[in-house]
């Protein structure tokens, strides 16, 4: 059985300059679980021990393996390989584990001086399990991934609002 792919994206908008957005999505050192509630790394990140000399070569050189609990009670393992950055625009990763595929991440300034975050996912599931549930749980999954990504939304809303309380 061909796993199916999901088409999954998000928009997220957020009162910060696209520079503060970007220093936390960015991160080579991939601080995502002290933000996103749910997520935890899942290993150390894997990156050779030389690298370029900006952060940029740095997070390029860089796997991090995650951990996201969903909503329905099952935990996904995700490694994400950035393939392209254009600091501090866009992001391109491949994606592996228990969902195999590419995804895409771009900030730009709205209208009215916010950062809009758009995420866009093309994927397939690689365990057995959700290959087999998809043709009939395909709404459930879709509806955990949303529930997943909006903490995602409010967990680094509120570490942006903490940071800028220090400034």
């Amino acid at each position: 059985m061909t796993p199916r792919l999901y088409d999954l994206s998000s928009s997220w908008t957020f009162p910060n300059t696209q520079q503060e957005v970007w220093d936390v999505i960015a991160d080579p050192d991939m601080a995502w679980p002290d933000w996103w509630p749910g997520c935890m790394l899942a290993k150390p990140l894997e990156r050779p021990t030389r690298t370029g000399p900006s952060d940029d070569d740095l997070l390029l050189a860089t796997t991090a393996t995650l951990n996201f609990k969903a909503s329905l009670g099952y935990t996904l393992s995700v490694s994400y390989h950035p393939t392209y950055v254009d600091s501090p625009k866009e992001i391109t990763f491949d994606a592996g584990g228990d969902l195999a595929g590419e995804g895409r991440v771009t900030l730009s300034a709205t209208k009215n001086g916010l950062t809009q975050m758009d995420i866009e996912w093309r994927v397939r599931p690689t365990s057995r399990w959700m290959t087999f549930l998809s043709p009939v749980a395909r709404p459930a999954f879709t509806y955990a991934h949303a529930v997943l990504m909006k903490r995602g939304e409010a967990g680094l809303r509120e570490y942006l609002a903490r940071q800028n309380d220090k400034s």
